[in-house]
């Protein structure tokens, strides 16, 4: 059979990675290039185009491991975020204690899906400038608040004694 007319490999290596290190209480990070079309990450972990992520079970919420992307809720900095990464983005996954894992080479299934997702993307960038414009309005006034306090830069200050008491 034509290697052309197969399914995709990453989506099932992938999973069997995932479980292999999970299995044997690895962290699995899966490497990802932030730069292609259709990631979703938070870009101020993307370092040289790349950005590895922790998606071991105690680190992310509703990880589903997909055919066409891998998608979860983590948190970043203490911010949550919704993470989605299609898996021709998808560079490699590893353990971070050993290293023990794979890269994934490229798949000509992926090209087709990069091409596609590019012109959507031109389409839909198109539309939502048009959108974006219309819905600015200038500021007509400005509005100043004022509590009439002091700044809160400095703690209150303890009165009395302090309460801690040393038990034995």
């Amino acid at each position: 059979m034509d290697m052309e007319k197969l399914t995709p490999r990453r989506p099932y290596l992938m999973r069997a990675f995932y479980d292999w290190l999970v299995d044997n209480d690895l962290t699995p990070h899966l490497v990802a290039d932030a730069t292609l079309p259709g990631v979703k990450v938070p870009m101020e972990f993307v370092s040289d185009g790349q950005i590895v992520l922790n998606i071991a079970p105690r680190a992310v919420g509703n990880l589903e491991l997909g055919n066409e992307a891998v998608s979860f809720n983590a948190r970043f900095s203490g911010r949550p975020h919704s993470v989605i990464v299609p898996l021709y983005a998808a560079v490699a996954i590893y353990a971070r204690e050993n290293g023990a894992g794979t890269m994934f080479e490229p798949e000509p299934a992926y090209a087709g899906d990069m091409a596609a997702f590019d012109e959507h993307d031109e389409a839909e960038h198109d539309s939502s400038v048009e959108q974006k414009e219309e819905a600015l309005t200038p500021v007509s006034a400005l509005v100043e608040v004022s509590d009439g306090g002091e700044p809160d830069d400095e703690p209150p200050r303890p009165r009395g004694r302090p309460s801690l008491r040393v038990v034995k």
